[in-house]
């Protein structure tokens, strides 16, 4: 992949073999980011665990306490009271039987969270096939098939992310934005790594953490010494 003269200036200030602190880091991140629009600042987490057995499976999500930087569209399937319960909380859009031909069919998805009360997943589960590969599937360990409707758009809204592994066992999240202070990235990446700690699932064995990278979008990869965790 052919890199432009700004990534090459900016990749020049990372030592690609060293393992930083996480203050320092992100220091790093934000001043590597050279591209024009506000980039969103990421973390990669590489677990010691199999994904392919359902007890090494980490899944869950956490309140990023500054947010992600991001406008979040919130998608809520209710019926009955909840469905004003779920307008009051501030959900974007909300509905049920009727946005599955709007989905499956026109390809409607104008929305990055979709959350669900446990007696709408029957309606939820026929669009598995289009919000599976999307990672759009409410889940309850991610706390969006629930009954408390108004926590869970509060929260995503507040910054709530979701994080769960890909198929080579590697997190893939947001922590925020460039235009982020540093200490608010340090505080939204620390609550995230704490978070993924607490979940190591028990059967994991050997190293938890073996490597994590922060990177703005279009900058290089920062190493993390992840003793601390």
């Amino acid at each position: 992949m052919k890199r432009g003269k700004k990534y090459l200036e900016a990749a020049k200030l990372v030592d690609r073999v060293t393992q930083y602190d996480p203050e320092e880091a992100i220091g790093l991140v934000k001043k590597t980011a050279v591209a024009k629009f506000d980039e969103t600042v990421e973390a990669h987490i590489r677990l010691g665990v199999d994904g392919r057995h359902a007890d090494q499976q980490v899944r869950g999500a956490v309140v990023l306490p500054h947010g992600t930087g991001k406008k979040v569209r919130v998608l809520v399937f209710a019926k009955g009271d909840k469905v004003n319960e779920a307008e009051a909380a501030g959900a974007d859009f909300v509905g049920g039987e009727e946005l599955i031909p709007k989905i499956q069919n026109e390809g409607w998805f104008e929305f990055d969270v979709v959350v669900a009360t446990p007696d709408m997943m029957g309606v939820v589960g026929r669009l598995g096939r289009v919000l599976g590969p999307k990672g759009l599937m409410p889940n309850p360990k991610a706390g969006t098939v629930t009954m408390d409707v108004t926590k869970a758009v509060q929260d995503i809204k507040a910054g709530k992310i979701e994080y769960r592994l890909d198929k080579t066992n590697i997190i893939h999240v947001p922590v925020g934005k460039v235009s982020f202070t540093e200490e608010m990235l340090n505080d939204n990446f620390k609550a995230l790594m704490d978070a993924i700690v607490k979940a190591k699932p028990s059967a994991a064995k050997g190293q938890y953490l073996r490597s994590v990278t922060v990177a703005s979008t279009m900058g290089p990869g920062v190493r993390v010494n992840t003793a601390k965790y």
